[in-house]
């Protein structure tokens, strides 16, 4: 009953926060205006931006809990293993080589895939993946990809360099469905095989050794949530770009209200993300209307010291 309680609400609150985010913008039209042949336009963008909030949230975030249960460690997130500046670097040469926008999300994926195989091969140990070693590797691959990107956008400071500082910060503005909806069969999929494995990551995070007692082969279950939660962030991170604090904050949050119990907590913590992004998407489109901000920016300011109070307050989470 507790938790449907909490479940019914946060349903509640992402209904008004979608139509809050369909109403209000750059121009703010009555929800009754909006279905108007005028407004079918606006309408469309907007929608497809709240469903790209609705997918980037959730998929982040539920990526952030499996990478926490699995290497045990509450500061772990869906960018820890290198997608963000693989992607980024990617993005960047494609954008300095002159590729058309069209292909950037082609070149952020692969970027994405291919940092987060290096990070993999660099924490592997006879066969085995060592925690230690796969967030280290993740720390030194970013890093590295980071100085390159630094580098490339201060030898080519033009117009092309300029919109990838814009999307290395995040955005929502999806204008292809057909590639929201290619986008969204992977997430949907990962989110759905994670859950899958809630059991299984309950009894992770009590422990690897527990875990192995009670028939748990951890290291398989490492290796297959480590890929689906890359393929899960690379596939966002191509039509999103790099938003921050999702994959970390929310699912902390969650277990202050929830608990730790998977089961309980993927599906609550999909619904909150949502919400958290679908308002700092809105946020971003109206702190300084007609000036949209990176939502990564949005993100990070909110983010930032919401996390530096959960963690000032000393809970377990």
């Amino acid at each position: 009953m507790y938790f449907k309680k909490r479940f019914g609400i946060l349903f509640l609150l992402l209904g008004l926060t979608i139509v809050f985010g369909l109403v209000k913008g750059a121009v703010n039209i009555p929800l009754s205006d909006l279905l108007l042949k005028n407004n079918q336009a606006i309408f469309n963008l907007r929608l497809l931006r709240i469903a790209a909030a609705i997918l980037v949230g959730s998929g982040l975030a539920v990526s952030g809990i499996a990478l926490q249960a699995i290497l045990r460690n509450p500061l772990a997130e869906p960018y820890l293993l290198g997608t963000s500046s693989g992607a980024g670097l990617a993005a960047v040469t494609a954008a300095i080589l002159g590729l058309s926008r069209l292909y950037m999300p082609l070149a952020a994926f692969l970027g994405a895939l291919a940092s987060i195989i290096l990070v993999y091969n660099l924490a592997r140990e006879r066969g085995m993946i060592a925690d230690r070693s796969l967030i280290l590797s993740g720390v030194i691959v970013s890093v590295a990809f980071s100085s390159i990107i630094v580098f490339l956008v201060s030898l080519f400071g033009n117009e092309a360099m300029h919109e990838m500082n814009w999307w290395l910060w995040g955005s929502l503005q999806v204008y292809d469905y057909k590639l929201l909806l290619l986008v969204a069969i992977p997430v949907i999929l990962g989110i759905c095989g994670i859950y899958l494995f809630a059991q299984d990551l309950n009894a992770i995070s009590m422990g690897e050794e527990d875990a192995v007692h009670l028939g748990i082969n951890t290291q398989a279950i490492k290796k297959i949530l480590i890929l689906v939660t890359a393929i899960i962030t690379a596939s966002l991170i191509c039509i999103c770009g790099i938003i921050g604090f999702v994959g970390l904050i929310v699912p902390h949050m969650m277990r202050l209200i929830v608990g730790p119990n998977h089961k309980l907590l993927i599906p609550v913590t999909c619904l909150a993300a949502s919400i958290f992004v679908v308002l700092c998407d809105l946020l971003s489109r109206t702190l300084f209307a007609p000036i949209e901000i990176p939502i990564g920016v949005i993100t990070a300011i909110i983010g930032a010291p919401v996390f530096i109070i959960l963690l000032k307050k000393g809970k377990r989470i």
